[in-house]
């Protein structure tokens, strides 16, 4: 059990199913107080109906007053969980731009807007804790999903910069970084995820145990496939290999389309 769980008033986006509802489940049975925020309002009842927590619909970046409020004035940590991926193939084509703007728009700037609602409560008090969704894509990348790829790196730059920029003034920061888990988000991404991700996939509980263990030993970086570690310091140490063997992958997935 994670002592600052008990009693902590805790939202989570994207909780309407997947990732998001079993992090919301996990933190009510540890004895938190928990909003389930979701774009769909029935999903997001249905959670908090059963958990017996407070159903927050709507945009994942303006739900911070409305959380706030539900919550008695307090937020105490903050689940950035709510994304979105498809299979956008590769940049041969025509480009869509209102699919990356949007990728950009719910994968990064949802997470700046309610880290600019948040922090000047969390300074303040000199405490508080943003959990960030992100992907092992964000920490290597997915072959077929250009947007998806490229804004889970902002998603996992921006955590980092809040957790080295503010921990010295009680702001804990952990970046979730699973491979596949099986989530309506895994089936979006199509063959390629086929192909990569569901081999290894995991249970969203899965997820949620890595992050209340990642958070009882302090770690900023949750990974809940452990060879994504290896995966990571072969792309930092052997990068030109590391490509290659992606490349590889891209290859193999081209062929069985």
């Amino acid at each position: 059990m994670v002592e600052a769980v008990q009693g902590a008033g805790v939202v989570v986006t994207g909780a309407g199913g997947g990732i998001g509802a079993a992090l919301a489940r996990r933190f009510a049975a540890e004895g938190a107080r928990v909003v389930v925020n979701d774009l769909d309002a029935g999903r997001a009842k249905a959670v908090a109906a059963e958990i017996g927590a407070t159903a927050v619909p709507g945009d994942a970046s303006t739900v911070v007053p409305e959380a706030r409020e539900a919550l008695g004035g307090t937020v105490d940590i903050y689940c950035a969980n709510a994304g979105v991926a498809f299979e956008d193939g590769d940049l041969a084509g025509p480009l869509d731009e209102k699919g990356w703007a949007l990728t950009w728009d719910v994968n990064v700037m949802a997470h700046v807007r309610a880290a600019h609602a948040l922090l000047p409560d969390w300074l303040e008090r000199g405490a508080g804790r943003f959990v960030s969704t992100v992907s092992a894509a964000g920490l290597l990348t997915m072959i077929g999903a250009p947007s998806y790829s490229v804004t889970k790196h902002g998603a996992l730059a921006f955590a980092e910069w809040l957790s080295l920029t503010y921990r010295h003034r009680g702001l804990k920061v952990h970046a979730i970084c699973p491979q596949g888990v099986r989530t309506d988000m895994l089936d979006a991404t199509g063959s390629a995820g086929d192909l990569v991700l569901k081999p290894t996939a995991i249970e969203p509980e899965d997820v949620a145990e890595a992050l209340f263990k990642g958070m009882a030993e302090d770690r900023f970086l949750i990974l809940p496939h452990d060879e994504v570690a290896d995966y990571y310091r072969a792309r930092a140490g052997e990068n030109e290999r590391w490509l290659a063997g992606m490349n590889h992958i891209q290859r193999t997935w081209e062929r069985s389309r």
